[in-house]
């Protein structure tokens, strides 16, 4: 592995610093070594240790960053061990060595102590994927999650602990902040609006963040504590450990497993709703992200799931694969299989007809606009009328088992639903129901629906009625 980043200790006898040096040894590589990369605004959080032999006096240590994307501004140093007996005494840049510091270091003891490097680099980018199998039942799924880290930052990280910022972050919120708590200088006018300024606040923001949520403030020689998630004001995330340690390359790319649930249980429901997925029913697997589930650990990031099916010969069929958004804990996971050519849904037109008609010249027409014998000069100029459209949402089930299917359909305008099958308002224009087909049988879910036109109409919203059959004998 190349060391693109070095620290060397200088010993040297006396003031001033750079007097000639007595020796001059490498320090021993990473102790550990943590990232905390977070996508959305290319910020890596690099925490890393290493154990140092001082001299009592004044001991240069040297850090280098030459050929890689790390911020400069961004180095600090702290003392894990014997604090009280370590100091930095100031930090220099040498104008000949650009890509170089020097810490100058006072230490009232000779022998070794525990130090901790953190700094941000860019580069450094992570995605999720999932992998599904259900059973042939499609009643349970073994879900793999994976991570897969691609470090482009030009420095080579060994046995590194990876962490993942899930979820979203107000990062100017969060210098806000920071700033009332006088953590950070209160911006200045524009200073959030770019240049360094604002990438220096934002980058205290972010470790911020990433300390509160394991409940170490800003003192990062603190014990690390359990993970949680974080929700304030508009932010909601979570700092994801992946377990165990990777050697990350720079110009890799390592997959590395996030989690393994054996067997979560499945949902299979079908689906009407024409303004998310169109004109068609479609097949959905419905989980949940919880602890009955063997999920529910941490929300579970965006990324793509593939789904496969086991059959009873031991081999897979492929299902689907698509994007999923960020799920938080608790939430289902909802994966669209498509349109499923063995069940038939269909909507059929039963009846039409018009009444409640109003005219200009007759105070109010009770016939039926239909109604024979009604001449148009005795209808005047109509001015308001209700439809009526009986409809027959008939599903045909050629599978083997049973299905469940979630109906939503929206009416513009002065609509009133009436049906014998149970519905809810999904909001102020969308009824739902719930219906289900047995193995190999049709069925008619008949509803009628009157919408009031012209002066009839006096609200824009759906209202649901339950029929009864001797009042409606064409919805039976």
């Amino acid at each position: 592995m190349k060391h693109l980043l070095t620290l060397i200790l200088v010993f040297v006898f006396a003031a001033p610093a750079w007097a000639r040096n007595i020796d001059l040894s490498t320090v021993p590589t990473r102790d550990t070594v943590q990232l905390t990369i977070y996508n959305a605004e290319d910020i890596t959080l690099v925490r890393e240790t290493r154990i140092v032999t001082f001299k009592k006096g004044v001991n240069p240590l040297q850090f280098s960053w030459a050929n890689t994307l790390i911020d400069p501004t961004s180095v600090e140093l702290r003392f894990l061990t014997r604090p009280d007996e370590l100091t930095v005494l100031d930090t220099t840049y040498p104008h000949d060595k650009p890509q170089m510091l020097y810490w100058n270091v006072a230490s009232e003891f000779s022998g070794e102590a525990r130090v901790e490097i953190t700094y941000f680099t860019s580069g450094i980018t992570w995605s999720a994927d999932y992998t599904g199998i259900t059973d042939a039942d499609e009643k349970a799924m073994r879900l793999e999650g994976f991570v897969t880290v691609t470090n482009n930052s030009g420095e080579d990280y060994e046995d590194a602990q990876v962490r993942l910022v899930v979820g979203t972050i107000n990062l100017v919120e969060k210098i806000e902040q920071l700033a009332r708590r006088g953590l950070i200088p209160a911006p200045a006018a524009g200073a959030m609006l770019g240049g360094r300024l604002d990438r220096s606040m934002r980058q205290r923001a972010m470790k911020g963040m990433v300390m509160e949520a394991e409940g170490m403030a800003l003192d990062m020689s603190a014990p690390m504590q359990a993970k949680q998630i974080i929700k304030e004001g508009l932010s909601e995330y979570f700092i994801f450990t992946i377990e165990g340690k990777e050697t990350v390359p720079n110009q890799w790319s390592k997959r590395m497993r996030s989690f393994d649930a054996a067997d979560v249980p499945v949902k299979v429901q079908y689906r009407y709703r024409i303004n998310e997925y169109g004109n068609q029913l479609v097949r959905m697997f419905l989980l949940t992200n919880d602890d009955e589930a063997g999920l529910g650990q941490s929300p579970l990031p965006d990324g793509v799931v593939r789904l496969f099916r086991a059959n009873d010969t031991g081999a897979l069929s492929y299902l689907t694969q698509q994007p999923i958004k960020y799920i938080p804990v608790g939430d289902k996971i909802e994966l669209n299989l498509g349109h499923d050519p063995n069940v038939v849904f269909e909507l059929v037109d039963l009846r039409v007809f018009r009444d409640n008609i109003w005219g200009s010249i007759n105070a109010k027409l009770r016939r039926r606009f239909d109604e024979p014998g009604v001449r148009i000069e005795d209808r005047g100029r109509v001015q308001g009328w209700d439809q009526h459209t009986v409809f027959a949402q008939r599903i045909r089930n050629y599978t083997a088992k049973p299905i469940d299917l979630e109906i939503r359909r929206s009416f513009g305008g002065d609509a009133t639903y009436i049906s014998q099958t149970p519905a809810t308002r999904h909001d102020y224009q969308t009824v739902q129901y719930i219906a289900r087909v047995e193995p190999g049988q049709t069925r008619d879910v008949t509803y009628e629906l009157i919408l009031r036109q012209g002066s009839n109409q006096k609200q824009n919203r759906v209202e649901i009625q339950s029929a009864k059959p001797a009042a409606v004998p064409w919805l039976d």
